[in-house]
């Protein structure tokens, strides 16, 4: 049975110190496929370079909503950094391993003065990726109708792209899903607390299912709280197969081909 990690983090610090067999670990235990995922110009060169060291991982690179320069002072200088910021990042995904454009998108969680900046980088990662004829991984955190109003109605996405470690909000999956979005669960699906979980991954097709950890983050049950690797991945199409009541080998088949097809990773 092969696992497809489709976002992960190795990029990210909490992995200096054993990063190579944490990745190795999780390669032999049958997850033989990992997107290390960028959001900003410094990680994403870091997960190039992660990526270019191993063959079955791959990258986006993209600069998130909490990534862009902070436009409180200065709306025209700020976005005049984020314009030099998108020209780093279309030269980054003319690398090989590069296979979509993200996380990018919209977070009024963490950020909520900025919220007409962050739709305009957005959109504007969104053409850069249509030009380069990506997909795109999106971030939506507490911003779900301004998400889906981008993509509707501003900004259509060309590629069929992906909603990365979704909310569960049954609004945002339906009218992703009608725009042909791929739906990426992650640990949270897996939480005691999650009281719509089950409605959710059972609205989404097989085929449009993903799977993910957010590594180091959202370390799912029964590792919860602990430092997430891609290792762990197996827990959340676990529980999918729960939910589904479908055989887990089965399930992990479609949703390994799946993550091929979106990223156009040929094998």
């Amino acid at each position: 049975m092969e696992l497809f990690d489709n976002h992960a983090h190795y990029n990210d610090e909490k992995f200096n110190e054993d990063r190579d067999e944490v990745i190795k670990t999780a390669y032999n235990s049958g997850v033989t496929k990992m997107i290390c995922a960028g959001y900003n110009i410094e990680s994403s060169k870091k997960a190039i370079e992660i990526a270019n060291e191993y063959d079955f991982i791959y990258t986006t690179c993209g600069i998130s909503p909490n990534d862009i320069p902070d436009d409180s002072e200065d709306y025209e200088e700020s976005y005049e950094k984020f314009k030099e910021q998108l020209v780093e990042v279309e030269e980054l995904a003319q690398n090989k391993k590069v296979v979509a454009i993200g996380e990018i998108g919209l977070d009024y969680y963490w950020n909520t003065d900025n919220k007409e900046f962050q739709r305009q980088t957005f959109v504007d990662q969104i053409k850069l990726a249509n030009k380069l004829n990506l997909p795109i991984v999106i971030h939506s955190r507490d911003a779900v109708y301004d998400t889906l109003d981008i993509l509707k109605n501003v900004q259509k996405v060309n590629k069929p792209s992906v909603f990365h470690c979704c909310q569960l909000n049954v609004d945002l999956v339906r009218e992703a899903l009608k725009l042909g979005f791929y739906i990426s669960f992650a640990g949270p699906i897996t939480f005691k607390n999650s009281k719509n979980a089950k409605e959710i991954v059972n609205m989404v097709p097989v085929d449009k299912i993903l799977i993910e950890t957010d590594s180091p983050y959202l370390a799912p049950e029964p590792v919860r709280g602990t430092r997430n690797t891609s290792y762990n991945v197996r827990y959340v199409l676990n529980k999918i197969a729960e939910f589904r009541s479908v055989p887990v080998e089965e399930l992990a088949e479609q949703i390994y081909n799946n993550s091929l097809k979106v990223y156009n990773i040929l094998i």
